[in-house]
């Protein structure tokens, strides 16, 4: 690759500075931030990388695993909860190291904008003992990434990289740097007492780790993304991450800074220096207070007569994203000097304060979105019965809003299976329905089918089967015949899969036929035992229905069904006129089959 400026998303940049440092394996699991790094890299893959989406991030770690012990540099990417699935094997690989670079991108999300949590990954490092790199930005990112990869080779452990959505999603040019020479991979070398984790070998690399840990904790010290800004007050700020972006916007001049971008091991005696000349510092941080506990403990550690402020101590927010704005507020709260000016461009703020609102959009499904006819299925067949519906991680969480109302709980990926199962024991008298989308089943619905057969539980399967992985942005997965790369793969089928566990009742329909849809689920919810309803239509931007639908105005009585029962953002009303925008209409035909009075028609589509 020539050297040369390109426009890049921080995904992109995180990407293009893997295939730089020489990675040859590269596997994750989609997740909002995290996603286009693995579709970057398979976009711009010229043979020489194994790429691919596995079927959920602990399958990813222990891949990714596998590839390090043969001495290949390797790249597991995923979102912030998705570590929490691959932590048992992250837990072990910690005490086991590797021999190739290993890097294990997690990408935060504070906020959350797309997340179920907010969980820091800097304190997952922590507590697995593990390196983290922290980029501020989607330059600082494309070539910390091959750092982290030189760091984890010359240490043998692997490495978490942080970036969060800001640093994800953000634009930023990056000059192309050439590529450096990366050995081939040696092959896996055996040694049981390396790479077999017996008790006493975890016990003694545990003490290796910790004296690691300590050595690393004065490199970093040394490393030229770990630095201080100069100043002349007694006022001091540390930060680190995106924040650390935020914070050079607005940071009053003469104000000393101290930059973070390894959290840990925490660069101390860097600390110490920076310390030493303050009375006070302030940290900006997201998520939790973790620079802020490194330099308490530090300062009392070495007895440094300063105070230390932060989440902490109420004087910044402890949950959510930081701005430019909330670290502006929180900058002169702190420094409360006359003349510091920390608004860097107040014209800018004025012309953007005077902009028009933006319309709120309540998060709605899809227009002609299959999962809205399969939530409204089951919510007719189970009129007037008890029933409670769990639902899981995917697009279709959205049924929970009204006027559908399909989804009651919603925990983590999979756990829709399992907790119907726990709702039902209790409740014997309810039938209960479990919604899980077909990436997700992959991921981690199988055992939760398993444990209800096992245990002779009564729960209704309901797979959500829209042939894609549509809330990350419609990947492949192993239902869909295609890996990330479009090469044919064998297709798994979700009922051999039911069927093979021992799932007796199985229903196959499209969701689209409203009729035979309610039918097949006011079947399936007689009796007892695991039952399985497996609604497949594709998702709209898959595949197109075709058809386009309007109301008929002479048949139309204005009752509004359509919209009540369905919620249906093509569907709109002029005054007491219903009406169907055919910008947004992708031609499902629910709407048809809902009217009672058969004022919804097709009509001939025009592009």
């Amino acid at each position: 690759m020539s050297s040369k400026k390109i426009l890049v998303m921080g995904n992109e940049a995180i990407a293009l500075g893997a295939i730089r440092a020489g990675v040859r394996m590269a596997a994750g699991y989609p997740g909002t931030p995290s996603t286009e790094i693995l579709e970057t890299i398979a976009k711009h893959n010229d043979g020489r990388i194994h790429v691919e989406w596995s079927v959920n991030e602990k399958a990813a770690m222990e891949v990714g695993a596998g590839a390090a012990y043969a001495g290949a540099r390797t790249l597991v990417t995923m979102k912030q909860v998705g570590l929490n699935v691959a932590s048992d094997p992250l837990m072990s690989l910690a005490y086991m190291g590797v021999k190739g670079g290993m890097v294990i991108v997690s990408a935060d999300d504070p906020g959350p904008i797309s997340s179920q949590t907010e969980q820091d990954t800097r304190t997952f490092a922590q507590f697995s003992k593990l390196p983290v790199f922290d980029p501020s930005s989607p330059e600082e990112a494309y070539e910390m990434i091959g750092e982290a990869f030189e760091f984890s080779e010359k240490y043998q452990t692997p490495v978490l990289f942080r970036p969060t959505t800001r640093v994800c999603h953000a634009c930023a040019s990056i000059e192309l740097l050439p590529e450096p020479e990366v050995s081939e991979p040696e092959g896996f070398i055996k040694d049981t007492m390396r790479w077999v984790i017996f008790p006493r070998t975890s016990y003694l690399n545990h003490v290796k780790i910790e004296k690691r840990n300590a050595e690393l904790s004065e490199i970093l010290s040394g490393y030229e993304r770990n630095f201080i800004l100069e100043g002349n007050k007694k006022k001091g700020i540390v930060t680190g991450g995106i924040s650390y972006a935020y914070t050079r916007e607005v940071l009053p001049e003469g104000t000393p800074l101290l930059k973070i971008s390894t959290p840990h091991p925490f660069p101390e005696q860097l600390a110490v220096r920076f310390l030493k000349e303050l009375d006070e510092a302030l940290v900006l941080e997201e998520l939790d207070p973790m620079i802020e506990r490194q330099l308490l403990q530090i300062a009392g550690k070495h007895h440094l007569p300063v105070n230390i402020y932060g989440k902490l101590t109420g004087h910044t927010k402890n949950a959510g994203e930081n701005s430019t704005e909330s670290i502006r507020e929180d900058l002169a709260r702190f420094l409360q000097e006359k003349g510091n000016d920390t608004t860097a461009d107040s014209s800018a703020a004025e012309e953007v304060s005077d902009a028009p609102e933006l319309p709120v959009r309540p998060p709605v499904l899809c227009a002609g979105c299959p999962h809205r006819a399969s939530f409204y299925a089951v919510k007719k067949a189970m009129k007037g019965k008890k029933a409670v519906f769990s639902g899981d991680i995917g697009c279709y969480t959205l049924g929970n809003a009204k006027p559908l109302d399909m989804v009651d709980t919603c925990l983590c990926m999979g756990a829709g299976v399992t907790i119907a199962q726990g709702l039902h024991v209790i409740e014997p008298d309810a039938v209960n329905f479990a919604f899980i989308g077909d990436s997700t089943f992959f991921a981690s619905g199988i055992t939760g089918v398993v444990n209800a057969v096992y245990n002779g539980n009564d729960i209704v399967l309901v797979v959500l089967d829209n042939s894609t992985t549509a809330m990350t942005g419609h990947q492949p997965h192993p239902g869909t015949g295609k890996t990330i790369m479009g090469d044919v793969a064998a297709k798994v089928s979700i009922p051999a899969i039911l069927r093979g566990i021992g799932v007796e009742r199985i229903y196959e329909c499209d969701p689209l036929n409203l009729n035979e849809a309610v039918d097949t689920v006011k079947e399936a919810a007689q009796g007892s035992g695991v039952r399985a309803v497996i609604f497949r239509s594709p998702c709209i931007a898959v595949s197109r229905p075709g058809k386009c639908y309007e109301v008929k105005q002479k048949k139309c009585r204005k009752c509004k069904v359509c919209i009540k029962e369905l919620g249906c953002p093509a569907i709109v009303t002029e005054g007491d006129t219903v009406k169907i925008d055919p910008s947004l209409c992708y031609g499902c035909g629910v709407c048809a089959a809902v009217c009672p009075f058969e004022a919804i028609g097709e009509v001939d589509c025009h592009e």
